[in-house]
Formats: structure tokens, sequence, C-alpha cells
């Protein structure tokens, strides 16, 4: 009788996984991960915009803080179409290649004294580029804070524009929206251009980045996620009258 080795012996009492063993194993932890993808890909996605919102509140913070620094006027906001638009609360274009990509311009931001960081006018869900580099900036402020030019174009329709915090202090104003994150597409200057009149086509349009909405801070701090905005297409003008716009218009001026 040969004499079987200890290392024989215990192949005999534990053997080898077969192929179909193998197999198996293998396709239970890929259906696993196929389950859990969804659940980590959303906890990701609220984190992302956990982040974004915290943004917005620090944002609306340093604006509190830099009206009491200038006698309670707002920080001012301009489209770039204008001459006093490098006066504007923040004056780089992200449609322009060295301002998509100039983290130095938000630095001479009015806001960035009391931020001392770039990456606060970031949203962390914003995945957009130039030329291979990330954008620095993704939100804009609502047309309707920091200057009369809404009132140019929509007097007749009898809403307000807010240039001083004593502004705000009118019955509802809390619950309007101040800054928000701006769908890729359209981002360029700091303004949002938020038009009332029914049949304008938009040129500003909300992100909706966060599992289908978009971020925005309120005058009296608070931070919040809306509906966001489906499928932008700069080539296909959305005009003022959608559900989703009249949500936002509501809580964009007040008569």
């Amino acid at each position: 009788m040969i004499p079987i080795s200890p290392t024989q012996e215990q192949r005999r009492r534990n053997p080898a996984f077969t192929l179909i063993e193998l197999l198996v194993v293998i396709a239970m932890i890929a259906l696993l991960a196929a389950l859990l993808f969804p659940v980590l890909s959303a906890a990701t996605a609220r984190a992302k915009a956990t982040a974004c919102l915290n943004n917005l509140k620090q944002l609306a913070l340093a604006s509190s803080m830099y009206a009491a620094d200038n006698g309670g006027v707002l920080a001012e906001n301009y489209p770039d179409t204008v001459a006093v638009w490098t006066n504007s609360w923040v004056a780089d274009n992200m449609q322009a290649r060295a301002g998509a990509t100039n983290g130095a311009s938000l630095q001479q931001s009015k806001f960035f004294p009391y931020l001392r960081t770039i990456s606060t006018f970031h949203c962390p869900a914003d995945l957009s580029e130039t030329n291979g580099v990330p954008r620095v900036r993704s939100y804009s402020m609502n047309s309707w804070m920091g200057s009369r030019e809404m009132e140019a174009t929509e007097a007749e329709l009898g809403y307000r524009t807010f240039v001083k915090e004593s502004e705000l202090f009118g019955v509802g104003s809390s619950g309007l929206w101040y800054i928000a994150d701006e769908d890729q597409t359209t981002i360029d200057d700091g303004y949002f251009f938020m038009p009332m009149e029914d049949g304008v086509s938009l040129t500003s349009i909300p992100a909706s980045r966060h599992l289908g909405g978009y971020a925005l801070n309120f005058v009296d701090g608070h931070a919040e996620i809306y509906r966001g905005w489906p499928n932008p297409d700069p080539n296909s003008p959305v005009k003022v009258g959608s559900t989703e716009w009249t949500i936002l218009q509501e809580v964009s001026s007040i008569k």
C-alpha cells in the first residue's frame, strides 16, 4: 500500500471548489453588486445635494454679511451686457474659455472675503468642463435681486426688484429665492434671467443634477431642492408657462 502524504490527505478531506461552484459564487456577487449599486448611487447623489445646499447656505450668509458691511445694500447683480457688469457680485463667464476655469476671478467676488474658498461657488454634482478643465462656478443670482434691470423690461407687470435689505422686509419676501444652481448649458454670467411675461424664451434654466432637482437658497438664509428642468435644449428655447417654471416664478418676486 502506497502511503498518503498529509498534504494529499488534507486535499481529500477539503476538496477545492469546482468550476460550477465558482461560477455560482461569482454570479451571486454580481447580483449583490447590482442590487447595491442603485442604493450607493442614490446615497452619493444625496451627499452631493447636501453639500450643494451647504454651499448655498454659506453664500446666503455671505450675502447678509456683505449687506451688513455696506449699509444694507445687496451685492450688485448685472448681466454682462451692461457696462457695470464688472461691479456685479461675480464677474466671470462660464461660457468664456478663460472665465470658466479661472478660480482667481472668483476671489474678486463680493462674497469671497466672507467665504475664503472658491469651492463654495461650485456644486459638487456639476461635472461640466471647458477644454477638459472643470468649471469653477455653478450658481447664479435671481435677476430680481441686486439691480433694477428687470424693471426696464417688465415694469408693467408690477413685480418688484430688490437692491436693499430693507426692501426685503415686505410680506412674503423671506420666501423669495436668491441664488440657484443653474444648468451647465445656459450658465454664463452670474445673472439668472427670470422673466415673468408669458411667451418669453428662457435663457437661464435651473439645473437637474440632484436626482432630477436643483438647489437654491432664499433671502432668509435657508436652502432647498426644487423640481428640476427636464432636458434643456439650447436649440429649442423653452417658454415661460411650464409647471416647473411656474413653481420657480412664484418665489422669484412679489407685487
